[in-house]
């Protein structure tokens, strides 16, 4: 059936933004680098104790919000989640199970405004309910971001995060009597610094403390310590364990965030790890009853130049996937005491067309997963110097592993794909078979029975083949007219796996197309894939969305009237720089929370662990790389730029506010089109979805997508002329 309504024109955008509030006036400050000058008109909105600014951003968030009521369909995507939810009745994530079988989740029922914890002494006892964050200081402004058991399910170490902040609380309960300890640790973030790591006699854990607790200040981040708590004593009395302050000797920068690894309650070391953008880290090791006696005798364990990932310690060796001239990795393993990460033993090779991706180790063997393509997911036993395929039930794009020890038999795996819910299923060793053994319900969304997942290649200019993954109802036919959304990504190493995405699913059940560019910078198709986006070679990211824009053009499935992009907070580089390099491809984009001023990323209190992945503005060749991949610096005063919704968080440590806030300014400033340049602030949020509850997010995603059908001229979605 071809597609009959989008060749029905948008309304004329002065009917509605006549009364658009002027853009913040310009105070531009002149920065000189290695003998260039650079121009930065809106170094003023960096200023967040401004009340000018502050006013600014506000006047735009509200004046956004009155252009997007005027959407008609503006909450149907909120509703219609809601709709799905009532569907499942409930779900359950998060899962924790202890080597004695006991059960920690979250889960969280239609009625809820956020997830409640559960637990269940073995897989078949009853469920029983242990903390509801609504009631935590009687506020309801506090959601759950991690729970971590002690070893024997005894302890629940609980994160509680407010209105988006990733700094949080952690207060402990005794799961028996439900009793909350007195004291509550603050100022850290274990949901994405560290975690929270048990001592093996449950009486303690290390976490990572923030000294700087203010986002805005440029000391934030700066000389995290990892400490070490026991229960029942005040959490200002943690000892200090690793850090630069405790251990001068190792050299740990002060932009670095060190943590410490256990993952065994009988391992014979602890990891200390120097954590940054660079997934190639440096370690250091001890054994246990030294640190646990005050000792601080850490030795080197493997460098950076090593590229050690992955690394899990049993009894006096440890196993881990080597990057070591192998950029799809190879699992391998060395002695502890001695260990030589660059000759050390192959226990399986390097694939060439899969990357490994993670492990666990059992009682069985080792189980290992590999992706083609990020998009291909399979599974692998290796036990005694054979590998073994395992054969999944369906296909799977992505697989992650869940085992209670290496002591143990027990693995469960969980299967997702676009088009297909995430499924906890049981492994049976003995006949390599498996059974579903999810805690959620098996839902049958109707909704999307006829969406299809399609993976294809497009050939980029310089012959690279990217990988995308399209999504779209199986009644859509390329009538060059289709509404296309390439949501991408691409830093980190990071791959956009397969998952099972409602709101992308929708996106298509209305019609329209959605395309995950699978770019370099991420990690796809290996590190290699990874470093051919990064730095100096971080063009290639924003091209490949570009060159996946213009095959999709060409093949017939859509036209530029119809283009958008979308890309959240490191995928603001690639959304801001693909619309400022080619606004002519595009009629509307995302930019979620971006990083687009990263030529001053690094002066934000996140910015100097991120110069692994991007550089550095105090080198010259740093300079020109960031200025390049700057998407602030690259609007042009006249030229015609899409329609552009700029989102950021005043919560946000990760991506500072007045990154998006200066490039919509700049792009209100400069854009010579009628297209409209909206900026919304969340100001009980933090970075994207991150310690928000589902309805908060839920609305916002509504925007998102109601902004950009609006746009690409759905009929539902017009504003009635006045």
């Amino acid at each position: 059936m071809r597609l009959k309504f989008f060749t029905i024109p948008a309304i004329l955008f002065s009917l509605i933004f006549k009364s658009q509030t002027s853009s913040l006036p310009p105070k531009p400050v002149v920065d000189e680098y290695f003998g260039n000058k650079v121009i930065d008109e809106f170094r003023n909105i960096e200023n967040l104790n401004s009340k000018e600014v502050l006013s600014w951003m506000k006047e735009q968030s509200d004046f956004t919000n009155s252009v997007l009521q005027n959407i008609p369909q503006r909450s149907y995507y909120a509703d219609k989640k809601k709709e799905l939810d009532a569907l499942e009745g409930y779900s359950v994530y998060g899962l924790k199970l202890t080597g004695n079988g006991k059960y920690f989740y979250f889960k969280k029922e239609i009625a809820d405004k956020t997830e409640k914890i559960y637990y269940k002494k073995s897989s078949t006892s009853e469920e029983v309910l242990l903390f509801d964050p609504a009631d935590y200081k009687k506020s309801g402004k506090y959601s759950v971001n991690l729970i971590s058991p002690s070893w024997d399910g005894e302890k629940l170490a609980i994160s509680i995060a407010e209105n988006g902040k990733e700094l949080s609380e952690v207060i402990i309960m005794d799961v028996k009597s439900k009793k909350i300890y007195p004291d509550a640790i603050t100022q850290t973030n274990p949901s994405s610094l560290g975690g929270i790591k048990w001592l093996q006699d449950n009486s303690g854990f290390f976490y990572v403390r923030y000294p700087v607790s203010d986002i805005k200040s440029q000391q934030f981040g700066r000389n995290t310590e990892v400490r070490l708590y026991k229960i029942n004593e005040k959490a200002d009395q943690s000892k200090h364990v690793f850090s630069n302050l405790n251990n001068p000797e190792l050299k740990i920068g002060d932009d670095k965030y060190p943590a410490v690894l256990t993952f065994d309650p009988d391992d014979l070391y602890y990891i200390g790890i120097i954590m940054d953008s660079d997934s190639n880290r440096e370690t250091f090791i001890i054994k246990k009853e030294d640190l646990l006696k005050g000792k601080k005798n850490w030795k080197a364990l493997y460098k950076k130049e090593d590229k050690v990932y992955y690394v899990r310690p049993i009894g006096r060796e440890i196993i881990f996937l080597s990057g070591y001239n192998s950029p799809n990795f190879k699992l391998c393993k060395t002695e502890a005491d001695h260990p030589d990460f660059k000759n050390a033993e192959i226990l399986i090779p390097e694939k060439k067309d899969e990357v490994f991706k993670s492990f666990v180790i059992t009682k069985e063997g080792i189980f290992y997963t590999t992706t083609k393509n990020g998009v291909e997911a399979k599974l692998y036993l290796w036990k005694d110097g054979n590998e073994t395929e395992i054969r999944l039930p369906a296909i799977s794009g992505r697989i992650d592993l869940e085992a209670k020890g290496k002591d143990f038999s027990d693995l469960w795996i969980y299967c997702s794909g676009w088009t297909n819910d995430y499924k906890r299923l049981k492994f049976d060793h003995r006949t390599h078979t498996f059974k579903t053994d999810d805690l959620s319900p098996v839902t049958d969304y109707q909704d999307f029975k006829n969406i299809v997942a399609k993976e294809i290649v497009v050939k980029a200019r310089d012959g690279e083949e990217i990988p995308v993954s399209l999504l779209y109802d199986k009644s859509t036919v390329k009538s060059g007219n289709i509404p296309t959304l390439i949501y991408s990504y691409g830093a980190y190493g990071y791959s956009q796996s397969p998952f099972f995405g409602k709101s992308f699913l929708l996106w298509a059940k209305q019609g329209g197309l959605v395309a995950f560019a699978h770019v370099r910078g991420g990690g796809e198709k290996g590190k290699d894939w990874h470093l051919a986006g990064q730095k100096g070679k971080k063009p290639n990211t924003w091209r490949d969305v570009i060159d996946c824009a213009e095959y999709l053009i060409k093949e017939g499935y859509t036209s530029k009237d119809k283009m958008a992009v979308w890309g959240t907070s490191a995928g603001g580089i690639t959304a801001g720089r693909a619309i400022t390099d080619r606004p002519d491809l595009f009629k509307a984009a995302v930019v979620e929370v971006g990083m687009t001023n990263m030529l001053r990323f690094e002066k934000t209190p996140n910015g100097a662990a991120n110069i692994a992945e991007f550089g550095s503005s105090e080198t010259e060749d740093g300079f020109k790389n960031l200025l390049e991949m700057d998407a602030y610096h690259h609007i042009e005063n006249g030229k015609k730029y899409p329609a552009t919704l700029v989102t950021g968080g005043m919560n946000d440590n990760r991506v500072i506010v007045w990154q998006p806030a200066k490039f919509a300014a700049k792009l209100m400033a400069d854009n010579a089109s009628e297209n409209p340049i909206l900026l919304k602030i969340n100001y009980e949020g933090g970075h994207g979805s991150i310690n928000i509850t589902d309805e908060q997010r839920n609305s916002e995603l509504s925007d998102m997508f109601a902004f950009l059908f609006w746009q690409l001229g759905h009929p539902d979605y017009q504003p009635k002329k006045k």
